[in-house]
C-alpha cells in the first residue's frame, strides 16, 4: 500500500522546533513537504550547534532531527523574483505552513489573505507564540516561556523550589504535533468541500492543554496548585528509587496504584510480612506512611541495578520504569527492535543516529529518509511544478532569487 499521505503537498515556511517538528511527523507519513528557505545560510535551526567536521561546516544534529523525510528549495522572498516564484507553485500545493512572528508575512504581502486570493483552497497553517488575537498577541515566545505561561512550570518541580521547566520541549514539539492535527483535519475537510481555511495553534495554549489534568487539580488542593516533585498526588507509592551504581540517572519509577499492585510489589521486595499491615492497606494509610513505605522500597532498590530492578518489578506486575539517559536510549534493545532508532547515511556527516517515526501505520511505511542539504532539491521542483529550464534556473539564481 502507498503512503498514506502521498496526496498532501505542504510549502513549509517554518524553521527552528515547534513548526518543523509539525511538517516532519506529516512527511514521515508520505507528505510531500517542500521546505522554503532563504538562500545562504536557510533556516536558522541548521547552525544551532552546528559543526565542523573534515574542515566543512555541516547541517546541525538539531535540524537532521526535525527535517528528515523534506525536500529543500531556496527562495528570496524578499526578491520580487524570488516572490514570484512562491506564489506560481503556490496553487501546486494544499498547504502553506509558518511560524514567523505576528504579522511578518503580511509585511511580505504574503498573509492567508493575499495566498488565499491567489490560491482559494489553500490551508493556511500557523504557529503564534501567544495566537493572533488577545492582549499578548504581539509577545514574543520561546518553548520554555510557553512552559511558564501555559502553567506546566507551575506545577513542575518540588514544593519547596522554584518552579522547573521541563527537559522535554513540548512547548515546542508539542504544539507542532497540535498543529499537525489541525492540517490534518482541514486536509480532510477540503476532500469533502473542496474549501481551504485558517489552521493556528498558539503554543500557550498547547502547552496549557497538555496540563489540563494537573491544572484542574485545584479543584482539590485550591489555588494555586502545589508542586509535588514526583509523587502523583494522592497515590503512594508513585517516586523514584535510586539504584545502584548510584549515577545520576540510576533511578526506578514505581506507580504501585491500586491494593493489587501493592500486593505484588511486597511480594516482589520479599516483604510479604508487610501483606496485613495496616499501614499499607488503603491510599489514605499508605499516604499517611510514605516516608516509612519510601524507605523499604528504597532499601531494596539500592541492591539492584535499574535494569534488574525494572525487569523484577515488571515481571510481578508492578508498573515501574527505569530512568533512560541518552545513552541508554540510542542503545536499547527494545527501541533497537521496534526501529525507533534510526541510522541514516547523511551527504556530509555521514552515519547518523536519530529518533524514528513513533506513528506506525502497518499497511502504509515509509522509508526514514536525512533531511535535505540546503537547496538540494530548488532546481527539481522549479523544472517540474512550473516547467522552468535550466536555463531559467540559472537566471533566477544570478539575480538571487533563488
Amino acid at each position: 500500500m502507498s503512503a498514506a499521505l502521498k496526496k498532501l503537498r505542504i510549502l513549509d515556511l517554518t524553521q527552528y522546533e515547534a513548526g518543523t517538528s509539525a511538517t516532519q511527523v506529516l512527511a514521515w507519513l508520505g507528505a510531500d513537504v517542500v521546505k522554503v528557505e532563504p538562500p545562504g545560510n536557510g533556516d536558522p535551526g541548521r547552525g544551532l550547534g552546528a559543526r565542523v567536521i573534515n574542515d566543512e561546516r555541516v547541517d546541525a544534529l538539531y535540524f537532521l532531527n526535525l527535517n528528515g523525510n523534506k525536500r529543500s528549495i531556496t527562495l528570496d522572498l524578499k526578491n520580487p523574483d524570488g516572490k514570484e516564484m512562491f506564489l506560481q507553485l503556490l496553487p501546486h500545493f494544499d498547504c502553506v505552513t509558518e511560524n514567523f512572528g505576528l504579522g511578518v508575512m503580511e509585511s511580505l504581502g504574503l498573509g492567508y489573505d493575499c495566498l488565499k486570493e491567489v490560491h482559494p483552497p489553500l490551508i493556511y497553517a500557523a504557529i503564534r507564540g501567544f495566537g493572533s488575537t488577545g492582549p499578548y498577541a504581539r509577545y514574543r515566545s520561546f518553548d520554555m516561556i510557553a512552559q511558564a505561561t501555559g502553567g506546566s512550570m507551575s506545577i513542575t518541580g518540588e514544593p519547596d523550589r522554584p518552579p522547573i521547566r521541563s527537559g522535554v520541549t513540548y512547548g515546542d514539539s508539542g504544539t507542532g504535533m497540535h498543529l499537525a492535527v489541525g492540517i490534518l483535519s482541514a486536509y480532510i475537510q477540503r476532500l469533502e468541500t473542496g474549501e481551504g481555511q485558517y489552521v493556528e495553534v498558539s503554543m500557550q495554549e498547547a502547552i496549557a492543554n497538555y496540563a489540563r489534568i494537573g491544572l484542574n487539580q485545584r479543584e482539590a488542593f485550591g489555588d494555586p496548585v502545589p508542586r509535588q516533585g514526583n509523587d502523583v498526588r494522592g497515590l503512594t507509592p508513585t517516586n523514584a528509587y535510586q539504584c545502584r551504581p548510584f549515577g545520576p540517572n540510576d533511578y526506578v519509577y514505581i506507580a504501585g496504584v491500586s491494593g493489587r499492585m501493592i500486593e505484588n510489589l511486597m511480594a516482589c521486595i520479599e516483604r510479604a510480612d508487610l501483606m496485613d499491615d495496616p499501614r499499607i492497606q488503603t491510599a489514605s494509610a499508605r499516604r499517611k506512611n510514605a516516608e516509612w513505605l519510601h524507605g523499604i522500597i528504597g532499601e531494596w532498590m539500592a541492591t539492584r541495578t535499574k535494569w534488574e530492578a525494572m525487569e523484577q518489578l515488571q515481571e510481578f506486575g508492578v508498573p515501574a520504569g527505569a530512568v533512560f539517559d541518552s545513552g541508554d536510549i540510542f542503545s536499547n534493545e527494545h527501541f533497537m527492535e521496534r526501529g525507533m532508532i534510526q541510522e541514516v547515511d547523511h551527504p556530509t556527516r555521514g552515519r547518523v543516529q536519530l529518533i524514528g517515526n513513533p506513528i506506525r501505520l502497518g499497511s502504509s511505511p515509509v522509508e526514514f529518509r536525512p533531511a535535505p542539504l540546503l537547496g538540494a532539491h530548488t532546481d527539481e521542483v522549479l523544472a517540474a511544478d512550473l516547467g522552468l529550464t535550466d536555463g531559467d534556473i540559472a537566471s533566477l539564481r544570478e539575480a538571487g532569487a533563488i
